[in-house]
């Protein structure tokens, strides 16, 4: 059987960048910081399992996120080593194990809320920071058993960027995201599954610039809390004013803050 291959915007010379993007989105979204790098670094954005263009999320098995650092592999190939690893949400989670499963090649991380909850479930059994989300995933689910997308893309996205923001986005923007959210459950599984510890961390020794938003859910800012603490070089940056979704909502403002960390690097 011949390997999946993912779709990946690739941009610029020099060293390799590769970007992870978040749940209901696609490599689109890193499309200003690939404008900003590529002057100097060679930036590759794919799309994760059932995003943008790359293929379907399988359904004959249950994807880990080792499964979503598989798919990409040719990609982080691509890029060359020494690398950095820049990720949002999900894909700061998948960077993360990225980072694990091969940390010789990596010169770098940038970080925005990674959301690997089986942390938090692992520190304490729930309930406990996570519940919010859990909450939301169940809520989702029972929302797609019904068919009814349009209620499961609301609950999930209102989650992350606040009540009424679904009501409030362009009918053109709804359908793809809708469309996305019926994976919520399978990306659920990969991150409350997760089998990493949280002394796995300790061990990646390179500089890792952590990002988070003032105005996030507790779901996110408990894993920061935990990584944070463990992550041997870390730096944190707090943005006042964004919330979970900020390298999405004010991209500008984010991708200054991670350009001048990788171009330090």
């Amino acid at each position: 059987m011949e390997p999946i291959e993912p779709f990946f915007r690739d941009s610029g010379t020099g060293p390799g960048v590769v970007c992870f993007h978040s749940n209901a989105s696609s490599s689109v979204q890193w499309r200003g910081l690939l404008e900003l790098l590529a002057p100097r670094f060679r930036v590759l954005a794919p799309d994760s399992f059932g995003a943008g263009k790359s293929p379907a999320w399988p359904s004959d098995r249950i994807i880990t996120l080792s499964d979503e650092v598989a798919l990409v592999e040719s990609v982080l190939a691509r890029a060359g080593a020494p690398l950095t690893l820049v990720g949002h949400s999900y894909g700061a989670a998948v960077a993360l194990i990225a980072a694990l499963l091969n940390p010789s090649r990596v010169r770098a991380i940038a970080l925005y809320e990674p959301t690997l909850f089986a942390l938090l479930d692992a520190e304490v059994p729930p309930p406990n920071e996570a519940d919010g989300i859990r909450e939301v995933v169940a809520d989702a689910g029972l929302a797609l058993d019904a068919n009814n997308q349009d209620a499961a893309a609301e609950r999930f996205i209102d989650y992350w960027m606040g009540s009424g923001t679904w009501k409030r986005t362009p009918e053109q923007r709804k359908q793809p995201i809708a469309v996305a959210v019926a994976n919520v459950r399978g990306w659920a599984h990969a991150l409350f599954a997760e089998p990493t510890p949280l002394h796995a961390f300790r061990s990646l020794d390179v500089p890792v610039l952590y990002m988070v938003g003032k105005n996030s859910p507790s779901s996110s800012l408990g894993v920061a809390r935990l990584l944070a603490g463990a992550l041997p070089k870390v730096e944190l940056v707090e943005f006042e004013g964004l919330g979970h979704m900020g390298p999405v909502t004010h991209p500008d403002v984010v991708n200054e803050v991670i350009a001048r960390f990788v171009e330090r690097g």
